[in-house]
């Protein structure tokens, strides 16, 4: 998962230029690219989960309904929660936090991140 790592650790110094004011932050744009950043890294994590599992290099997803195709073929045989925290980093990350730019609050990015990282972790 080394990949996946180094654009975690991307989104981290990305968010790390994010101005904030107590607990929130004032500048959105910024965050939405570490949210975006971050979600690649999930991305690049199930990606390389998929590689391990057997599939080819061709046949990785383009989509998301390809990525959870696919987590489900491979993944809920072992884990079902898996699934369910993908649907989870999909929606906080890539949708609230990059696409609608609603991630304002410094501690639910942190738990964002968090959980993008948990489920990293779980692909190792």
């Amino acid at each position: 998962m080394k990949e996946a790592s180094r654009y975690l650790k991307n989104a981290r110094e990305i968010l790390l230029s994010a101005p904030k004011e107590d607990s929130t932050y004032t500048d959105i744009k910024p965050v939405q690219e570490a949210c975006g950043t971050a979600y690649l890294a999930v991305l690049k994590a199930v990606d390389e989960y998929l590689l391990a599992k057997g599939v080819d290099k061709k046949e990785l997803p383009k989509s998301v309904d390809g990525y959870r195709e696919l987590l489900r073929k491979y993944a809920l045989i072992h884990n079902g929660k898996l699934v369910r925290e993908f649907e989870k980093v999909y929606d906080i990350l890539h949708i609230a936090g990059y696409y609608r730019g609603l991630l304002w609050d410094v501690n639910v990015v942190k738990e964002a991140f968090k959980a993008a990282e948990s489920f990293i972790t779980k692909l190792e």
